[in-house]
């Protein structure tokens, strides 16, 4: 797979995801956050898991079976999954759906400062501009300039750091293991168990609330997370984890734009500018790496 098909799979993600924003807010009207995060991810690993039992298969028949190695690093995915994606389903009911992606955004800096600080990789210049970038442009977006961080905010911003981890280190172990459907569905068990075991000690779980919240349980099941982390898990097997950073945050936009078309938002000037900003960041990320390898061949 080329960088540029890479790159254009993380987009699609991105799209995937933020139209998952609306589902994650309609959800809660039947169900509590982990109870939905629980249950979406078993849902998502349920509808993959063939995939994963070809592939560990096949890894079997050519004597690659994964090591215990291999199994522990998908499990500390999954926890990083499970801690990004609760922290912010408990943010998303104490905030906006506004905030909660603009907050979320946060991951996006912090990736190539992890990578630096963690495993001493220097990322191309152009990532620290557009990073920035990218978090001007969320918050034009949200139009947060008078933004008062809540209860909800604070989940929010508790879960950018397990996103930009999950980030971080989703591409090295996947191609590491050469198995992006074991990976995916492995790191989805670990998720969704967790999630729905710590709701089990601190929800009330009922068959009519999850019936009432069956839709969006769906959706963010189905499309969210076999399709869109699956993909987000084939994709960043041949990108940079930065680069993968910025082009994910362009989940923002989407959002903004579901928001438009299914809950009648309307976007201000500076949301617009927002967004052609975010776009721009996306664009120069990928242009000013493939430029400086140019002016080397020649």
């Amino acid at each position: 797979m080329t960088r540029t098909q890479a790159n254009l799979i993380l987009l699609t993600v991105a799209l995937i995801w933020g139209s998952a924003f609306v589902a994650q807010a309609e959800g809660m009207a039947g169900v509590g956050p982990l109870t939905f995060t629980g249950i979406r991810f078993l849902l998502g690993a349920a509808i993959i898991l063939p995939l994963a039992w070809r592939e560990w298969q096949q890894r079997s028949l050519f004597r690659l079976p994964a090591g215990t190695g291999d199994v522990l690093w998908v499990g500390a995915l999954g926890v990083l999954l499970m801690l990004g994606a609760a922290l912010q389903q408990i943010g998303i009911t104490g905030t906006t759906v506004t905030n909660a992606g603009f907050l979320t955004a946060l991951y996006v800096p912090l990736v190539p400062l992890l990578a630096w600080l963690l495993l001493r990789i220097r990322p191309h210049w152009s990532v620290w501009p557009t990073s920035l970038g990218c978090l001007a442009g969320s918050w034009l977006l949200s139009g947060a300039q008078g933004l008062h961080p809540a209860a909800g905010d604070l989940w929010v911003i508790a879960s950018s750091l397990f996103w930009a981890l999950h980030v971080l280190f989703v591409g090295r172990i996947a191609e590491r293991i050469a198995a992006p459907f074991f990976v995916a569905c492995g790191q989805f068990i670990v998720c969704g168990m967790g999630s729905l075991l710590w709701g089990t000690l601190s929800e009330t779980i009922t068959l009519a609330g999850i019936r009432h919240a069956m839709l969006p349980i769906v959706y963010a099941g189905l499309v969210s997370v076999a399709i869109g982390f699956t993909a987000q898990v084939i994709g960043q097997r041949y990108a940079q984890a930065s680069d993968a950073a910025i082009i994910l945050s362009a989940e923002t936009v989407f959002a903004a734009l579901f928001g438009y078309l299914l809950m009648g938002d309307r976007l201000q000037a500076g949301g617009i500018a927002g967004c052609a900003l975010i776009l721009a960041c996306i664009i120069i990320v990928q242009i000013a790496p493939l430029q400086r390898a140019r002016q080397r061949t020649r």
